[in-house]
């Protein structure tokens, strides 16, 4: 039961970062057939490596008028202004930015460009149409407070502590996202999700990577001794939570979104092997399990992640629907399904496409 007077908000033209990635497509697809939002979506996205228009193809032919795409870069302080204004944008859904530990560790400043300055072209840009703005709603992660020991959970007062250049720099655009609500006014809301998974999701992370691998027989690294433990969130779960945060979350406030699944590495790698012989075992019958191979670990890698979701559950009435087991399964069975958008994300394929429609011009990923 809800403990705070329920806001109800209305969106007619919602602006939406990076909505070309794994999340921002997963949302837009969310959004767009939800009862609740009737107005228009206007996704811009620099279509980096892993920011795939393909990812919404069916949307736009089926929603043409209510969907719009345009290639920018959050960066560009110019461009969006013109987009703020030619479409009349009254709230803003925040996904865009760098988010790969392991290249924020090879290219830092990447990361600084796209997480940090982004964001205050965004905020400075929704800031200049404060009278007819709404809402700014801030994706984040639960990277920001740093490293578990084998007990507690993230609060959302827990104090910051990135250990990654991506995380400090998520931590940077979350305080600037509260800065600009408590020195402007500036209508945000903040959420600070745990590790998402499921369709469409760049498989350079942990269960597509390993889901991928492992139909093709490849080894399945595992950092370190695998026993770093992350808190699972299916993203249609995350895209209910998120849009019922921006519909009746208290102006200012910070959600942590978390799925309730904690996993240690190593088992959830075991857990795709065995559900991934039980619905399409291997040409030789043996168990992938044998493909795990544990590798150096990284620098600075954070030991455990986990969530305590109980201020949204309690205020918002959001829990995730699904388990673990439920979603992993889900999601093995999208990347079988789903041959074609393998290949050609393998293949590269899909940006030659790209490149066709749109230009060369290479950018920083969205999520």
């Amino acid at each position: 039961m809800k403990t705070k007077k329920e806001r109800k908000a209305e969106f007619k033209n919602l602006l939406i970062t990076g909505g070309c990635g794994f999340i921002g497509s997963n949302f837009i697809r969310y959004l767009i057939n939800n009862r609740d939002f009737s107005g228009r979506i206007i996704n811009i996205d620099k279509l980096t490596y892993a920011g795939n228009p393909e990812n919404l193809t069916d949307i736009a032919v089926n929603f043409a008028s209510r969907y719009i795409f345009k290639k920018v870069d959050i960066c560009h302080a110019a461009k969006l202004k013109d987009i703020f204004s030619r479409y009349d944008v009254d709230a803003v859904c925040h996904f865009a930015a760098e988010s790969h530990v392991d290249r924020s560790i090879k290219a830092p400043g990447n990361f600084i460009q796209t997480n940090i300055v982004g964001t205050f072209n965004l905020l400075e840009t929704a800031k200049a149409r404060k009278d007819k703005f709404k809402l700014f709603h801030h994706i984040s992660t639960d990277e920001v407070y740093g490293s578990l020991d084998a007990r507690g959970l993230f609060r959302e007062d827990t104090p910051y502590r990135p250990n990654s250049p991506y995380s400090a720099s998520k931590a940077a655009s979350d305080y600037l996202v509260r800065a600009y609500h408590k020195t402007f006014g500036l209508p945000v809301t903040i959420s600070n999700c745990s590790n998402n998974y499921g369709p469409y999701q760049f498989p350079e992370k942990l269960i597509p990577l390993s889901i991928l691998n492992a139909l093709e027989g490849k080894k399945l690294p595992v950092y370190g001794d695998g026993k770093n433990i992350r808190d699972w969130l299916y993203v249609e779960d995350h895209c209910e939570a998120i849009w019922t945060i921006m519909k009746s979350g208290t102006i200012g406030e910070t959600y942590n979104i978390g799925g309730n699944a904690e996993m240690t590495n190593i088992s959830t790698v075991r857990m795709i092997c065995d559900i991934l012989d039980d619905i399409k075992p291997a040409k030789d019958g043996k168990s992938r399990r044998r493909l795990i191979t544990f590798v150096q670990d990284r620098p600075g890698h954070d030991r455990r992640y986990a969530i305590d979701f109980s201020k949204l559950k309690k205020e918002l009435d959001w829990s995730p629907h699904e388990s673990f087991q439920s979603g992993l399964r889900k999601t093995i069975l999208w990347y079988l399904s789903q041959k074609k958008w393998v290949k050609n994300i393998k293949t590269g394929s899909y940006r030659k496409w790209i490149k066709e429609q749109y230009g060369s011009q290479q950018c920083s990923r969205n999520q």
